[in-house]
């Protein structure tokens, strides 16, 4: 079975949902399922260098501080129960994250795809760093093992910008307007951070189907 995941890096429901898709995969055995992450930008509109993201979250949500509590408040409480810590009031910045679905795109070709993500969701929710920042994803690039200097150079040439836009296009293309989806063997989407149980239950009949598919 392939199993894409549709997702933005800073996107707190795709943590959440990669943490519970982990869990998932733990509780399944994971066999038989081919796993890949895919691009998605929740505003590609954010220059690079960022905004401010106290005034973008203002902007987004108006000038009701309240609203805003209320959502990061019930995320920091799902976090909490999956061993996430989000530090929304220490993050700076609202960067553009297309140059880090260029390094997750790099890290498939390196066999550390999956590594990749927890490195760029911890250091945006938890340690608060500018994940659009070159200097940080070269530091993530090197904490996942990764060579530092092609990624460096690859950075610098623009590689793969068009490639990774298109496969973004293509995404809300088949109808993604959310994230995190789950697109299953090209075919079925499923969105939004599933349970675990629902994941696993998931894993299991298209399993079952296939097999019995490949019997005939």
């Amino acid at each position: 079975m392939q199993l894409d995941v549709v997702s933005d890096t800073v996107c707190p429901w795709c943590y959440i949902g990669k943490k519970r898709l982990d869990e998932a995969l733990v509780q399944h055995g994971g066999e038989g399922i081919s796993l890949r992450w895919r691009p998605f930008q929740l505003d590609a509109s954010i220059p690079e260098g960022g905004v401010d993201r106290k005034a973008y979250m203002q902007k987004k949500f108006g000038a009701d501080p309240d609203r805003a509590k209320a959502v990061t408040g019930s995320i920091r409480e799902i976090g909490d129960q999956l061993g996430i810590k989000f530090n929304f009031d220490k993050i700076a910045i609202s960067p553009n994250t297309l140059d880090s679905h260029r390094l997750i795109r790099w890290a498939g070709t390196a066999g550390c795809q999956d590594q990749m993500l927890d490195i760029l969701f911890r250091r945006y929710f938890t340690d608060a760093e500018d994940i659009g920042n070159h200097a940080v994803l070269l530091d993530a690039a090197k904490e996942a093992g990764m060579d530092v200097d092609i990624v460096a150079d690859l950075l610098t040439r623009g590689a793969d910008r068009e490639l990774v836009q298109r496969e973004e296009s293509l995404a809300r293309e088949m109808g993604i307007q959310g994230v995190p989806s789950f697109v299953i063997n090209e075919q079925w989407v499923m969105v939004g951070a599933q349970e675990v149980p629902a994941l696993v239950r998931m894993f299991e009949k298209l399993l079952a189907k296939e097999a019995e598919a490949a019997a005939q």
